[in-house]
């Protein structure tokens, strides 16, 4: 029987996927990315060794393992290839295990343009946390469809005629946006078409039906690990819109952005830190814009991997954390960052909200409320102590076992993972891990 084992992130992003999915990837056949863009950064260590992972998928570092990029991701293939040839720098060579979907689309550099203009003009009057990467411009061109360009276009023969029609009509419509003249020259027609000829000379023996392989695989019986990019709460539909992402980052994106029917999913690792955060606008109840907030930043060493931006800190969110471990069908956490809170002597859990005088035990569809959301606290002792060297569940001290123990109780899922560390080896697998059927 095929086993499919999805890695999603239940926070704002930046839950420590990659590190798992390096960890698991040698357990399984295939690692799977199947949504977002270069707006992702997961952060890989291997010994003394550190690799930044943006498009490619974070088993790369595993020669056996095949690593596909499927049909919900979106490229920006100069820096698909400028990580591929960083990787290649360093003795690893993607042509040999990794297949891109032709089905892909393509971030083509009129949607950065688009990205900043719309970005320097918004009336907001708060950033909704883009990178500028042109991932949203691209997502929309994709359900709009005129001007859409996939993978395939790539190595079509009518490559040039497609990619120069919808770069003129590109260069029209950002005339009309206030473009820079150093913009426009940046997306005239002759540019794009020599850049896209590039890339299909450099990536056309990766491109590939990965739909067709993947459903072999699981008609096989292969092992699939699916790596989910950025977290549950940024998804388009369910997460803090607006300020959220441009894809479905919940568990709910896993079958559309892959290509791969339920029936082949069998387990959820819903990833989250000990702690939480976030990285730009938006509401974030637990927020601690305090020395506190500047303690856990510092510890955690929270700064974007994408963009080096700060992010902003605060205690553990119980009622969010319930929301997207059900909305993504988790069948058990991986609780990361447990070394920074062991400097600690009381830590705090948010158990529900107060809103507008009410109590409410549930996560808010709507920004607006959620900002005005209060959080009400449990307070939990520290433990105070480092636990950077545990290996197993018994050298915790008794303080970090009974934070972890009321997490599960709030949540309602068994913790299968614990991180104390950046490093594979600071990993620990609880006795719940055995569901999951992954081993140390």
């Amino acid at each position: 029987m095929v086993s499919g084992t999805c890695v999603i992130g239940l926070q704002w992003g930046d839950e420590a996927k990659g590190k798992l999915v390096d960890l698991l990837a040698p357990q399984f056949d295939l690692v799977v990315r199947y949504q977002g863009g270069a707006n992702a950064g997961h952060t890989v260590v291997a010994g003394d060794q550190t690799y930044k992972l943006h498009h490619i998928p974070s088993g790369i570092l595993h020669t056996q393992v095949q690593n596909f990029i499927t049909p919900g991701v979106v490229i920006n293939p100069s820096t698909m290839l400028d990580e591929i040839d960083g990787l290649a720098n360093r003795g690893i060579h993607c042509e040999k295990n990794m297949r891109i979907s032709e089905r892909a689309h393509l971030v083509m550099p009129w949607h950065i343009a688009e990205d900043k203009i719309i970005n320097s003009t918004a009336v907001r009057g708060e950033s909704i946390g883009t990178t500028n990467r042109g991932i949203g411009p691209c997502y929309r061109d994709k359900v709009g469809r005129t001007h859409a360009i996939r993978m395939a276009d790539l190595i079509q023969e009518s490559r040039d005629e497609r990619i120069g029609t919808v770069a003129a009509q590109k260069v029209e419509l950002l005339t009309k946006m206030g473009a820079t003249q150093e913009e426009l020259d940046s997306i005239s027609p002759e540019r794009v078409i020599s850049l896209a000829a590039d890339w299909a000379e450099r990536l056309k023996d990766m491109i590939g039906d990965t739909t067709e392989m993947l459903l072999a695989a699981c008609e096989a019986d292969k092992k699939i690990l699916f790596e989910g990019a950025q977290g549950a709460l940024l998804d388009i539909d369910h997460g803090t819109f607006p300020f959220v992402t441009s894809s479905n980052s919940s568990g709910v994106g896993v079958c559309a952005g892959a290509g791969v029917p339920p029936r082949w999913i069998n387990h959820v690792l819903g990833v989250c830190k000990a702690y939480s955060t976030r990285v730009g606008g938006g509401p974030f109840p637990t927020e601690l814009d305090d020395a506190t907030g500047e303690k856990i930043r510092t510890l955690g060493n929270e700064f974007g991997t994408t963009t080096g931006r700060p992010r902003r800190c605060g205690w553990f969110d119980a009622v969010a954390l319930k929301y997207t471990a059900r909305l993504s069908g988790v069948t058990r956490l991986a609780l990361m960052m447990m070394d920074v809170l062991a400097h600690f002597d009381e830590l705090k859990v948010c158990v529900a909200y107060e809103l507008d005088g009410k109590r409410l035990d549930t996560f808010p569809a709507h920004a607006d409320q959620l900002r005005r959301c209060k959080p009400i606290y449990e307070t939990i002792p520290g433990w105070n102590q480092p636990v950077d060297d545990v290996r197993q569940v018994s050298d915790f001290p008794s303080g970090a076992l009974d934070y972890v123990k009321r997490i599960e109780e709030l949540v309602g899922i068994p913790v299968g993972v614990l991180s104390v560390g950046p490093d594979r080896a600071q990993t620990i697998f609880t006795e719940a891990a055995n569901a999951l059927e992954l081993k140390n």
